[in-house]
């Protein structure tokens, strides 16, 4: 649709224009914000799964909940940095070991 906001649009003469992204660190992140992230996730399951708001004044809207979200180098890290990589390899090796397939037990270092 004319004039929607997107994160990328490939413009006719084939260059990508970038949407602007702000992330914010989750302890400073409004209750309400976290809640309706994590409402919409939980409606798709329980994996990791990007979700995507948009505020404008104060009414937030999910604009998409992604079942194979992006975690982008210098984006969803710009606030912890490398921290974010080791927390989620961290959440999976914690999924695997309650399955019982091992990934302590397997040598998956500890990322904390």
């Amino acid at each position: 649709a004319a004039g929607h906001w997107q994160i990328v649009k490939k413009a006719d003469d084939g260059r990508f224009r970038y949407g602007r992204v702000e992330p914010i660190p989750l302890d400073v992140t409004p209750k309400r914000i976290l809640q309706i992230a994590k409402r919409a996730a939980a409606a798709i399951g329980d994996g990791l799964y990007g979700v995507d708001l948009k505020q404008v004044d104060h009414r937030v809207v999910v604009t998409e909940v992604n079942d194979n979200p992006n975690i982008d180098a210098g984006c969803e890290d710009a606030v912890i940095g490398d921290r974010l990589y080791f927390e989620v390899m961290d959440w999976f090796r914690q999924r695997l070991d309650a399955r019982g397939l091992g990934g302590a037990a397997n040598g998956i270092p500890d990322g904390r």
